[in-house]
């Protein structure tokens, strides 16, 4: 260690938690998403609820055109009977008389299901025959005393005799012979008023029948549509259900996409998206299948020697031959430990997407300079000067502090397994511009252009570099710096000037964060 050293011994950032992982919470999902909703059922309500809300309005709106359609011919009945009384109506000495029959008062009266009133009343609203209990016409309701209808003009309005519900057909009659029919009055003291009402059984029960030729046959419809509508849904939705069936009879391991052409065309964006997931799923697989098969033959060489030392150890009877078989079996079960520990270290690093990492504010000086002590006495055993050189500043970034002490302790373990005794290892914290840099450089061999892309790979070892190692340590370093949205870069030490020595230089480039933090903080 040197003088760049000084304030290594600051303790490091505390902990989340045994692994560095705050516990992932699934959160609580709201009641409603614990419900399925069918889609069948979902279709079938916006087709029936309309249906079932305009049924009701369709038969109030069916109900009053049967009323309409009832009234008409009855109020051209009830027409032609005042029609047929204002042409009785004559003047007798200056008095209006009605000459009526009886035998056309029997016909007008003759009626078997309504009751039918009649009244003639003279201009001064004095009863010339007929009832007299039928009231006249009120103002606002067909006639007003300063403003009457012209002489022949036939009226209806609805009123009432007794409490029962009439229909009443009135008309103003002309007294003056001279006058011409439909003429306006001169003098409103000349007309006679002529009135007919019945009650309103027969229009009612012409309106029911009307009624009951319409409903009856939706009562009948009705349920056919229900059914027709079920039947369509069933038919319009098989498809889903055939594609189900195509996907459970699938075999466990067939991760091949779903043809686009053999679904409908609304569920083609659903599919695909599908297919998507499978084409990444079949990656993740394929992936876990090689890494495993990387891991099984790395194991391979590290199992195979401790075997063949602790079988030959046995065999030996001189005590100095079993103590260098067990510094070997030492060496060997040291070398498959590191293995198995940056086997698991790359595993973690790669699923840490899938249990959802937490990323939160780090001091990146404070997490390199923990990370330095880490290795401070590796860097004795090496004789290799190891150093730290901090930021003139804070610098905060977004990350996890756990993984990103693995990245760094892989890239200084890389670097003080490739740096001869005598060399140095520099861990640097700076900043350029809005970015904060992580650099790691060292005196040793260097990698060449042409090795670098490689060497990040599983499993991958310079041919010639005659240093133990598993070849998975820059690998966890890709992985987590891609996890964080670094980027990584290798260069040349620009302070070696060894040409036996060029030394590297692993430069990582982490983005802003969210916001700057207070200075005060």
């Amino acid at each position: 260690m040197n003088e760049r050293d000084a304030g290594l011994a600051d303790p490091p950032a505390p902990e989340t938690g045994r692994d560095g992982l705050q516990p992932y919470v699934p959160p609580n999902p709201e009641p409603d998403e614990n419900i399925r909703h069918s889609l069948f059922g979902e279709i079938l309500d916006w087709m029936l609820a309309p249906l079932l809300l305009l049924w009701p309005m369709s038969i109030a709106i069916t109900y009053l055109v049967a009323k309409s359609i009832a009234n008409q011919p009855f109020d051209d009945a009830l027409e032609d009977r005042v029609t047929v009384l204002s042409q009785q109506i004559r003047t007798v000495a200056g008095r209006p008389v009605a000459q009526l029959p009886g035998s056309a008062l029997d016909v007008l009266r003759a009626d078997d299901v309504d009751s039918v009133y009649f009244q003639i009343s003279g201009p001064d609203g004095a009863h010339i025959d007929g009832d007299r209990d039928l009231p006249h016409p009120r103002p606002g309701k067909g006639g007003n005393d300063g403003e009457r209808p012209q002489g022949g003009t036939v009226v209806f309005r609805n009123d009432s005799i007794h409490g029962t519900p009439v229909r009443v057909a009135y008309s103003w009659v002309s007294l003056d012979p001279l006058r011409a029919p439909g003429q306006a009055t001169a003098n409103p003291g000349d007309l006679a008023l002529v009135q007919v009402a019945e009650t309103l059984d027969k229009r009612a029960n012409l309106a029911n029948e009307i009624i009951k030729g319409v409903i009856l046959p939706q009562f009948i419809i009705l349920p056919v549509i229900l059914a027709l509508v079920w039947f369509a849904l069933s038919r319009g939705l098989s498809p889903l259900a055939e594609l189900q069936e195509r996907i459970r009879a699938r075999p466990q391991d067939d991760l091949s996409p779903i043809d686009p052409r053999q679904v409908p065309e609304e569920i083609s964006p659903l599919v695909g998206s599908f297919n998507d997931m499978l084409e990444r799923l079949a990656q993740t697989v394929e992936m876990q299948k090689r890494f495993i098969a990387d891991a099984a033959h790395q194991m391979k060489t590290p199992l195979a020697g401790m075997r063949m030392q602790s079988e030959l150890a046995l065999r030996q009877v001189d005590p100095s031959e079993i103590h260098r078989s067990l510094e070997q079996l030492a060496q060997s079960s040291e070398s498959a430990t590191r293995l198995v520990n940056q086997l698991l270290a790359l595993a973690r690093a790669e699923n840490q997407p899938h249990a959802g990492l937490a990323f939160e504010e780090i001091d990146l000086a404070q997490l390199a300079r923990a990370t330095v002590q880490d290795w401070v006495q590796a860097s004795f055993a090496h004789r290799i000067d190891l150093g730290f050189e901090p930021p003139e500043e804070t610098l905060q970034i977004a990350g996890n502090a756990l993984m990103l002490r693995e990245l760094l302790s892989n890239l200084i373990d890389n670097a003080l397994r490739y740096t001869p005794q005598g060399g140095s290892v520099t861990v640097r914290v700076r900043r350029d511009g809005e970015h904060a840099l992580l650099e790691v450089e060292d005196t040793g061999p260097g990698i060449a252009p042409g090795e670098r892309a490689h060497v990040f790979e599983r499993f991958y070892r310079i041919l010639g570099s005659n240093v133990q190692g598993s070849g998975l340590g820059l690998a966890i370093v890709r992985e987590i710096a891609q996890q964080h949205g670094a980027e990584i870069d290798i260069f040349n030490n620009p302070r070696s000037h060894s040409p036996r020595y060029p030394g590297s230089l692993f430069r990582l480039t982490f983005p802003p964060p969210a916001h700057e933090p207070d200075d005060a903080a």
